[in-house]
């Protein structure tokens, strides 16, 4: 697909895109990488504005209303394609694949044939190894000014991965305000797939400080136990008179530094949420969140069957977002829907195998409004 750029915005909205309060200008965006063209996005729809790069197909702001109707960036990230080139940690906003989260040791068999995957995480894959989509530059049409789509082919043998994967997804808001993220992919062998977007996010506002008091709900009665390097072990725990009952309302911080061998080996809640009862519309209700200063309330839905909760327990200062903040131990989270980890090794899990002729199709949506 063609790229085009945010020139085809009203010339209001492109004088918004070069510069958001004096921190996002479209210039630093513009950039080369691999031989291809970098470039800052935006689409609007009432007062909910998001701006995209397709380095990474990846989301670097979000513009939603407080309590007060004030806009307010829940999106942490940086103000320069290089600034995410240069990160040490490489996952904020981006679209997440081929197979979002870990996969044990890098190894997962297809009919009897065993395939070895870039290892980036200890002993094993995280987020599609080490030049996962994060790493590229995406291909990207704006049909119009609420919505993106991005396109990528992950050629055959790319990270280990088999087939030739054609990846599409899409980036749109919805009439009432909703982040819309749809991906799709076909193959021309069987191959595995699990593709997610890894935006942290901060209710309160990028650079507002801790997120532990804000109110998560999360709608799962189980959770995936996990080993040291944060493997699933195969079980479906129950979260019932554990940290990670999330059920009912309770901040990010409340049982956090509990002593309990899970959140030890997650150094937090680095954690997939089993997501249960019944489906709304083909989606699961899966989380509630709500800024305890900004009283913004995030409510994703999902078709898919999981949910990782990171509460950011290796964000360590090292990268200054696009606001001059830090990006400060906990200062944002992610909930990431998903597949299961590791579920090429996991027979019990829902899979995540896509054969020729078939079509990978999943839709989740972030929904904003003010908590009353």
């Amino acid at each position: 697909m063609a790229s085009v750029a945010c020139n085809q915005q009203t010339s209001k909205n492109e004088d918004e895109s070069k510069n958001l309060s004096g921190n996002l200008k479209k210039e630093n965006f513009v950039d080369s990488i691999n031989g291809k063209e970098t470039q800052l996005y935006m689409i609007k729809k009432g007062a909910v504005t998001a701006y995209f790069t397709n380095y990474g197909a990846r989301l670097v702001s979000l513009l939603v209303p407080d309590k007060n109707g004030a806009p307010t960036d829940v999106v942490v990230g940086f103000g320069s394609v290089k600034d995410y080139v240069n990160s040490s940690e490489p996952y904020f906003g981006a679209t997440i694949g081929r197979y979002g989260n870990r996969i044990a040791k890098g190894k997962f068999s297809i009919d009897g044939n065993e395939y070895q995957l870039s290892v980036n995480n200890g002993p094993n894959t995280l987020h599609g190894g080490k030049e996962g989509y994060q790493a590229v530059v995406w291909d990207v049409e704006q049909p119009d000014s609420t919505s993106l789509v991005f396109t990528y082919v992950s050629k055959d043998g790319e990270q280990g991965f088999p087939g030739n994967l054609m990846n599409k997804v899409t980036y749109s808001i919805t009439d009432d305000g909703s982040v819309k993220m749809e991906y799709e992919a076909t193959t021309d062998k069987t191959t595995i797939v699990n593709l997610t977007n890894h935006a942290f996010f901060n209710l309160n506002g990028e650079g507002s400080g801790t997120i532990l008091n804000h109110n998560v709900t999360i709608y799962a009665d189980k959770y995936n136990p996990v080993d040291s390097t944060l493997i699933p072990s195969g079980q479906l725990v129950t979260v019932t008179n554990t940290p990670f009952d999330f059920t009912k309302p309770e901040t990010i911080g409340a049982r956090i530094e509990t002593e309990n061998e899970q959140l030890k080996n997650g150094k937090g809640y680095d954690h997939n949420f089993v997501l249960t009862g019944a489906k709304e519309n083909g989606m699961f209700h899966a989380a509630s969140v709500v800024g305890d200063k900004s009283g913004i309330q995030m409510d994703i839905f999902t078709e898919e069957p999981g949910l990782q909760f990171y509460s950011g327990n290796f964000m360590g200062g090292k990268n200054t977002f696009k606001n001059g903040s830090k990006d400060d131990f906990r200062t944002a989270f992610a909930m990431e829907t998903q597949h299961f980890p590791d579920s090429p090794n996991q027979p019990s899990f829902p899979s995540t195998l896509l054969k020729p002729g078939e079509k990978y199709h999943t839709v989740s949506l972030y929904e904003f409004s003010v908590s009353k």
